[in-house]
C-alpha cells in the first residue's frame, strides 16, 4: 500500500510562495471575469429553465428534457470546479475526506455531459430512422431512466479509482489543499482515471458518429434539403461540437504539463479558457440554433424589453 502521510504532509506544510502583484492583479482579474461569465450562464439558465417549465409541448420533449439535465448538470460543475479552484488559490485546507467527496462528485458531473450529449444524439437517431416508433421509445420517461443510467455507469466506473485512492490513504484526518495531484496517491490512478476519460468520451464519439452517419443516410435519400432528417444531421454535428468543446477541459492538463510552473496565474486561466468558456458556449449556440427554443426565448426576451 502506499504510503500517503508524507504526500498530504508537505501540502499542510507548504512554505508560502511569494506572488508579485503583477501576477496577483492578473489572478484575481481573471476570478471576476469567470464570475461575470457565471453570472450571465446563469442568466440564460435560468431563462431556459422557466421557458421549459412554463410550456407543456418541451417538458414532454424527451430532447429538451435532456437539454435541461445538460444546462444544470453543467451549472453545478462549473460552480463546483470554480469553488474549488478558487480554495486552491487561498490556500484552503479542507479534511481529506471532504476532499474526496467533492473530487468524486466533481469527476462524475463532469464526464456527464458527453454521455448526455450522446443520448441526445440518440433522440435524433431515433426520430429519423424509426419515425414511427420514436414518440414510443423516446419518452420522458425513458429519458429520465437513461439520465439514471448515465449516473449508474459513472458511479460504478469512478468507484474503482475512488476506491484505490482511498484505500491508499493512511492518514484520513488531516486537512489538504483540495486539488486532483493531491488526491494522486498511486500511479495506477493515472491510469484508471485516463481509461474512464478514453471511455467517456470514446463512447460518446462513436455513439454521435454513427447517429450521424445514419441520419445523412436517410437525408440523402430525401429530395428536399430542408428535410427533417437533414436539420437533424446538422443537430447531431452540433453535438459532436459541443462534444469537442467539452474534451477541450482535457488541455489545461497539457498546458500545466508543458508550461513553466512559475506561471501562477496559469490554472485560473485554464480554468478560464477551457472549462468556463466551453461550458458557457455550448448550451448556448444549442439553445440559438433550436427554432423552438429561439423562438421561446425571443418571447422570453420581449416581455422584459416591451
Amino acid at each position: 500500500m502506499v504510503n500517503i502521510s508524507s504526500t498530504l504532509q508537505v501540502n499542510t506544510t507548504q512554505v508560502p510562495i511569494t506572488i508579485s502583484k503583477t501576477t496577483e492583479f492578473i489572478r484575481w482579474s481573471l476570478v471576476f471575469l469567470s464570475i461575470v461569465g457565471f453570472c450571465f450562464f446563469i442568466y440564460f439558465v435560468t431563462m431556459m429553465l422557466h421557458v421549459f417549465f412554463a410550456t407543456p409541448q418541451l417538458r414532454e420533449n424527451a430532447r429538451y428534457l435532456l437539454f435541461i439535465y445538460m444546462l444544470v448538470n453543467d451549472t453545478f460543475y462549473i460552480f463546483l470546479a470554480f469553488f474549488m479552484l478558487v480554495s486552491s488559490m487561498s490556500q484552503l485546507y479542507i479534511p481529506v475526506p471532504i476532499c474526496f467527496i467533492l473530487y468524486a462528485i466533481s469527476s462524475s458531473v463532469f464526464r456527464v455531459t458527453p454521455y448526455n450529449l450522446a443520448a441526445m444524439a440518440l433522440e435524433r437517431y431515433m426520430a429519423i430512422c424509426y419515425p414511427l416508433r420514436h414518440a414510443e421509445l423516446c419518452t420522458t420517461k425513458r429519458a429520465n431512466l437513461a439520465y439514471a443510467l448515465i449516473w449508474l455507469l459513472l458511479i460504478v466506473l469512478i468507484g474503482a479509482e475512488l476506491f484505490l485512492m482511498f484505500s491508499s490513504v493512511t492518514n484520513r484526518y488531516i486537512y489538504v489543499i483540495c486539488k486532483h495531484d493531491t488526491l494522486l496517491v498511486n500511479p495506477i490512478q493515472n491510469v484508471i482515471r485516463t481509461l474512464n476519460f478514453i471511455l467517456c468520451f470514446g463512447l460518446a464519439g462513436i455513439v454521435i458518429i454513427f447517429t450521424y452517419v445514419k441520419i445523412m443516410l436517410v437525408a440523402h435519400k430525401v429530395s428536399s434539403q430542408s428535410s427533417s432528417a437533414s436539420k437533424s444531421g446538422k443537430t447531431v454535428m452540433l453535438h459532436a461540437f459541443q462534444l469537442l468543446l467539452c474534451m477541450s477541459s482535457l488541455l489545461s492538463t497539457l498546458t500545466e504539463t508543458f508550461t513553466p510552473k512559475k506561471i501562477e496565474y496559469l490554472p485560473i486561466t485554464n480554468f478560464f479558457a477551457f472549462t468556463c468558456v466551453p461550458r458557457f458556449l455550448s448550451p448556448i449556440i444549442y439553445g440559438i440554433r433550436d427554432e423552438e427554443l429561439r423562438k421561446r426565448i425571443k418571447k422570453s426576451l420581449g416581455k422584459y424589453f416591451h
